[in-house]
């Protein structure tokens, strides 16, 4: 279980994230939802070692991640795809994803789960040689998804995962988190697509300026009329 209690973190003097407190149990997908800039991405980052809390704590499974560095967090089975892919441009397809497995060194297991990448996102094994770099943005966010199990995590951090993409290639990577979340792998989706990120989550939080303001089942905050006036449009 990952658990994040009473977080603070600050920017220079700007007190970005403000005694934020959240769980995710195993087998979980939840959904942390929000306007753009409310403290999302700095959750995560936090999480995973990528920004330095001022006070607070992260647990996963009993392990303080606040104190871990952030080259042994994944080693631990916590892995972030980030926002915007952070993909590695000059290199293959397949360079990128055997990137993700740096931390391990079972030479067939990792062949075998490269298979299982493939498999799930055939249009990398058709691009495997091709340089990342030059692959649509669809095909980039599957790498970088592709990249992050790689390293065989128990919980993945998605940061916007349907960020710039088409409608229709947001249905396919909703679809596939949800596959990935069936294999047992835990989610937790920092998502501005609040509509579909609660569809498929099984519990949500919604962060405002960097305090929880809401927290709850999914399927009720989707109900929420709070929510959906400040979050689906309606």
């Amino acid at each position: 279980m990952l658990q994040v209690k009473d977080l603070n973190v600050h920017y220079g003097a700007i007190h970005a994230i403000r005694n934020v407190s959240l769980e995710v149990r195993d087998g979980e997908i939840v959904s942390l939802i929000g306007s753009n800039g409310a403290g999302k991405t700095t959750v995560l980052q936090t999480i995973t070692g990528m920004k330095k809390a001022t006070s607070g704590q992260v647990l996963w499974n009993d392990h303080n991640l606040l104190s871990t560095d952030p080259s042994k967090i994944i080693r631990l089975g916590v892995a972030h795809v980030p926002e915007g892919r952070r993909i590695f441009a000059s290199m293959t397809v397949q360079e990128n994803l055997e990137m993700g497995a740096f931390s391990r060194k079972d030479r067939a297991g990792i062949q075998e789960d490269l298979e299982k990448v493939y498999a799930r996102f055939p249009r990398l094994k058709e691009r495997y040689r091709q340089a990342a770099g030059t692959l649509s943005g669809g095909e980039q966010q599957m790498l970088a998804m592709g990249r992050a199990l790689m390293s065989k995590p128990k919980i993945l951090l998605m940061d916007e995962p349907s960020m710039g993409l088409s409608p229709l290639l947001v249905k396919e990577i909703f679809h596939i988190i949800q596959e990935v979340n069936a294999g047992g792998v835990t989610i937790l989706l920092v998502e501005q697509n609040a509509r579909m990120a609660l569809s498929i989550a099984n519990r949500a939080y919604v962060i405002e300026t960097g305090r929880i303001a809401m927290s709850g089942d999914a399927k009720d905050l989707m109900n929420d009329d709070n929510v959906r006036k400040a979050y689906l449009g309606a």
